[in-house]
């Protein structure tokens, strides 16, 4: 093949991408079209004269003409039996691939393609919206009859199918609506499921309004605009859109930025789920949705035919307390409410007079709230039609907008309904069940506006409490749980808790038990809706030890000081002279001779083994009489990604190593973090200056310095390297990770064993360790 033909359609696809006016809909038909006409000619050079017998068929979204930049070509070679395929496929495939662009061929008869379509769904909504390209088209038209024919003989059964896998999408895949960083075509609301609708609307099982289709279209070209921006760069495949790519694509379309960008993708997933439930629940309703006579399961509320609906005689305009509980009814039953139901709700019921609440309304979305998960979806379908906003205006500012950060997975709105749905799981912990569901539903309500988010909450809050019905003492709670809903995860990852001014300063915050049990919930349910990296066992462990501690504090124990000293365990380690390791569970103790700078040593070697340290403590044996040599015994909570076995004879051979010089630790950790620098790339759009803060009131007798920083290999060790420079001596630290940010605390005291009160010292070391954070060369979750 000549050097021109076999560039032909890459060349096509690249000047595509240079075209920067053109986006969505028509980028993909023009590059549909070019594809077209290349493997038209192609196809004729390939079969010689005459086709009939033999047709060039594209499926998939090429069948539908819509190409992305990196899209595969979706190919069948459809024959009547003719001879000599397998050569004119071969003179097909090989110049596809010599362009560099990815083939999904097939070569089959009418039957051939008929049984596979039979047992695999992908491939019969591919046929079913399949075109001919060349060839013989009335061979191509014969199987989309044909296969058309197949299905609609067991129309409700594939119609089963296709729903049995959107919502196991859904459930893999999230919802793009609602995610940070969403699959455009994969997740919920996204470009398969207008794939599945358009099966449903073929095979007549179900279909969406004439209203509906309109609406779809424009989600559609929002959705594919930003998935033929996001390949346009360097035409490789993946759907997902990673945070790093989103300001470039916000400008590309023209979107004021990032946000603006996302709030759309947000709207337009929205659309799309919200058609393609009511499509495919008619398509293929459950047993448990099977129609049936009415049933009254409240006031005004009817189970019928599958849903729940409204009475017509029902008042709504005087009982706007219906929406949630319309809404409650749909998550005790399972069924959805009706869409004229919803219709109905949306045009009767009025805003509140002064937006103040009944205290009907407040009941029932309390008693809403407290089906937990089983009101998220009843809650969206309100939200849907505009309820939770003209119910609750603040709601307005928080729909659909991102939290740019790799720490959160949801959006904000989303996110609060998720950590009222997580705190529903402790109503019988508290003893104000209410004050924990609202106080979930609005602690990131301030988010909304610009500036702290916190500040903001708390003042909107003053602001919406008393007007949902809430007395004033009960605002104040409200408020102060807003105020204090990052307190006990932030204290218990980054402060020591046998410090007795922790506790006392918590004590003083939280002023009494309720309070306390109150944002004990909350803390756990935020961090659960948050992210896999907001909460674990160990951070859950800690936040349970600070919140036995204050609860102690407020009953009016005394909170002594610990004074650190070596266990009976540990001593008889230091006795044999040696370094020693000792894991239990994910407890670390290494037992070494004491030196300046054997933190940083630990911490290095073990950036080295990829182990993760979550906390610090060190304990020295100078003040034990029986001890010849002066030793020192870290004890650390680590962890191992991925759940690998660790090889602590491996380390410690590190550790000794490195202690006696024989071993370069900045060089072997620039040597892993470039390593893994490729695993970090798509956070680099994410840049964080580092700070350092010091807390000089946060304890009596250390001096706390609490540094942020990106998440990168050996970042602990960098640091306690840096205060090792200054002369400063770590007494204990605590490590978080937060997405792509690390906090760090470190209690610090000088050479004498005292408090800081050197502020030249201080400042020194703050440069220091910002010094040190520059050498970042990037990797993969660090010690």
């Amino acid at each position: 093949m000549s050097g021109g033909r076999s560039t032909a359609l890459r060349e096509a696809r690249r000047a595509l991408c240079d075209r920067l006016d053109l986006h969505g809909r028509l980028w993909c038909e023009t590059y549909s079209a070019a594809a077209d006409d290349w493997l038209s000619r192609l196809f004729h050079q390939a079969v010689g004269e005459g086709s009939t017998g033999a047709a060039l068929v594209a499926v998939g979204s090429y069948g539908r003409k819509r190409l992305a930049p990196s899209s595969d070509l979706d190919l069948l070679l459809l024959h009547a039996g003719r001879p000599g395929m397998e050569a004119v496929a071969e003179a097909l495939w090989y110049p596809i691939w010599d362009q560099g662009i990815r083939l999904d061929h097939s070569v089959r008869t009418i039957r051939q393609s008929l049984e596979v379509a039979a047992s695999d769904l992908p491939a019969a909504v591919g046929i079913l919206q399949s075109r001919a390209i060349a060839g013989d088209f009335s061979l191509a038209q014969k199987l989309v009859e044909e296969s058309h024919r197949m299905l609609s003989g067991r129309k409700r059964q594939w119609a089963r199918q296709a729903r049995d896998s959107m919502e196991l999408r859904a459930e893999r895949a999230g919802e793009v609506a609602f995610l940070l960083e969403p699959d455009l075509k994969e997740a919920h609301g996204g470009l398969r499921d207008l794939d599945l609708m358009g099966l449903a609307a073929r095979l007549g099982t179900a279909r969406p309004s004439a209203r509906s289709k309109a609406l779809l279209q424009g989600a559609e070209e929002i959705l594919l605009a930003a998935r033929v921006e996001l390949h346009r760069p360097t035409t490789r495949s993946g759907d997902r859109l990673f945070l790093q790519e989103q300001d470039r694509i916000a400008s590309a379309l023209q979107y004021a930025d990032a946000d603006a960008l996302m709030a759309k993708i947000a709207e337009a997933g929205r659309t799309v789920a919200w058609i393609a439930d009511d499509v495919m629940r008619r398509a293929a309703p459950r047993r448990s949705e099977a129609r049936g006579g009415p049933v009254t399961v409240a006031p005004g509320i009817t189970k019928a035919g599958g849903e729940i609906v409204l009475e017509d005689s029902v008042r709504v305009d005087l009982l706007p307390e219906l929406a949630f509980q319309l809404a409650e009814a749909s998550a005790r039953s399972g069924l959805p409410v009706s869409r004229p139901a919803l219709a109905r709700l949306a045009r009767e019921i009025p805003e509140p007079p002064g937006g103040r609440w009944s205290p009907a309304m407040l009941d029932a979305l309390v008693s809403l709230l407290g089906m937990g998960d089983l009101a998220i979806g009843p809650l969206e379908a309100l939200d849907h039609v505009g309820l939770s906003v003209r119910l609750l205006p603040e709601w307005a500012m928080v729909r659909n907008k991102p939290q740019r950060n790799a720490y959160h997975r949801f959006t904000v709105d989303r996110h609060l309904v998720e950590t009222a749905a997580a705190a529903a799981a402790h109503v019988r912990a508290v003893g104000r069940p209410d004050l924990l569901l609202i106080g979930a539903l609005l602690h990131d309500i301030g988010k909304g506006l610009a500036g702290n988010h916190t500040t903001n909450g708390i003042a909107l809050v003053a602001e919406m409490a008393p007007r949902m019905g809430f007395g004033p003492e009960d605002t104040e709670s409200l408020v102060k749980m807003v105020r204090h809903h990052l307190l006990l995860a932030d204290v218990a990852t980054r402060r020591d808790l046998d410090d007795p001014a922790t506790i006392e300063a918590v004590a003083d915050a939280v002023g009494d038990a309720e309070t306390l049990q109150l944002l004990a919930a909350l803390t756990e349910a935020d961090g659960m809706a948050t992210g896999p990296s907001a909460w674990s066992p160990w951070k859950a462990g800690l936040v349970s030890e600070l919140v036995a501690r204050v609860e102690k504090a407020l009953g009016g124990d005394e909170m002594l000081p610990s004074r650190p000293q070596l266990t009976e365990r540990q001593k008889e380690r230091v006795r044999r002279g040696a370094i020693t390791l000792h894991l239990q569970g994910e407890t670390l103790d290494v037992v070494a001779p004491d030196r300046p700078g054997l933190m940083a040593a630990v911490a290095g070697t073990l950036a080295l083994h990829g182990i993760n340290v979550r906390s610090a403590s060190a304990v020295t044996s100078s003040n034990e009489k029986d001890m010849a040599v002066p030793m020192a015994v870290e004890t650390l909570t680590i962890h191992m990604p991925f759940d690998k076995e660790i090889d602590l004879a491996a380390v410690r051979d590190d550790l000794e190593r490195v202690l006696e010089g024989r071993l370069e630790l900045h060089q072997k950790l620039g040597e892993r973090a470039r390593a893994y620098a490729g695993r970090r790339r798509r956070l680099a759009a994410l840049p964080a200056e580092p700070r350092v803060l010091v807390h000089h009131g946060a304890s009596r007798t250390a001096t706390v310095v609490e540094v942020r920083a990106p998440d990168a290999v050996g970042v602990l060790y960098r640091i306690t390297s840096a205060l090792e420079r200054c002369g400063l001596d770590v007494v204990s630290a605590r490590v978080a990770t937060l997405g792509h940010e690390v906090v760090d605390s470190f209690y610090l005291r000088d050479a004498t064993g005292a408090k800081i009160q050197d502020e030249a010292l201080l400042e020194r070391a703050k440069r220091e360790i910002l010094a040190s954070l520059e050498d970042d060369e990037g990797g993969e979750s660090r010690s």
